[in-house]
């Protein structure tokens, strides 16, 4: 596996945005605006992705919906809520074939390099791990949920801390794209020396419960209703390369 620094950690990356919602609600800048049409927001507000560079955008609800389903926009809309998978199938053998050498990682299809995308955090910032495809296929085989999971803007969330770290089993999410980098950036600045520590271990059990808490139990062995609304998909793989809503002020 060859691992790399992921742009995100440039300043104008998310993390660049993201920086600004580690702070505790009391130091969140009063009166924060939309960042296209400058009007003021909300403590809960939505979220847009510009997928070419990975940067988190806050908005208005007037300008968010704009970018819902975008065709050759600059931002995509970011959903406000998530899906906890109930019946996700990741054996520990297809999990090792991802390569990703700890247990928290998401996975997503990114439109501009046109290909599944996985990160996981570390107290460095988030890094960017080249994925096997043949894994991902397999993934996708035995949980056709996958197939529904939007392009940029949604990821595949796996936990595998496990008992150890007090959690009852596996957790697997379809997250919205800011938890996940909410995610990164608590664990980039709140871990201390090589185990963590309190303080970060606390901050990454109350994410995973107040995720579990919003997000839908939802099965990821059944495909999309045929009489739901159609949502974007991720494009397939070429062949040939076989709680509270986060917010700004509200994101650790």
């Amino acid at each position: 596996m060859t691992d790399r620094p992921s742009p995100m950690n440039s300043p104008f990356g998310p993390l660049g945005a993201l920086r600004r919602f580690v702070r505790p609600p009391r130091a969140a800048v009063a009166g924060e605006r939309c960042e296209l049409c400058r009007a003021v927001l909300a403590p809960e507000h939505q979220h847009l992705i510009e997928p070419a560079s990975r940067r988190i955008v806050c908005a208005c609800d007037a300008c968010a919906i704009l970018f819902d389903r975008p065709t050759g926009a600059a931002y995509r809309r970011v959903p406000r809520r998530g899906r906890l998978l109930v019946d996700f199938d990741l054996p520990d053998g297809v999990w090792d074939e991802l390569s990703i050498p700890i247990n928290m990682a998401f996975l997503f299809f990114s439109s501009p390099a046109a290909r599944i995308v996985a990160i996981y955090p570390s107290p460095a910032g988030p890094t960017e791990s080249l994925l096997p495809l043949t894994a991902w296929h397999s993934l996708a085989r035995a949980n056709p949920v996958l197939g529904q999971m939007q392009p940029d803007v949604e990821a595949l969330l796996v936990n595998r801390l496990g008992a150890r770290r007090g959690f009852a089993g596996h957790e697997h999410y379809l997250a919205p794209i800011d938890a996940c980098y909410q995610l990164v950036g608590l664990i980039r600045l709140r871990w201390r020396g090589l185990g963590g520590g309190t303080e970060a271990w606390d901050e990454i059990s109350r994410f995973f419960g107040e995720l579990k808490a919003r997000s839908l139990p939802t099965s990821a062995r059944e495909a999309a209703d045929a009489n739901e609304p159609a949502e974007p998909r991720a494009a397939p793989l070429p062949a040939s390369n076989a709680a509270r809503e986060p917010t700004c002020r509200s994101i650790p």
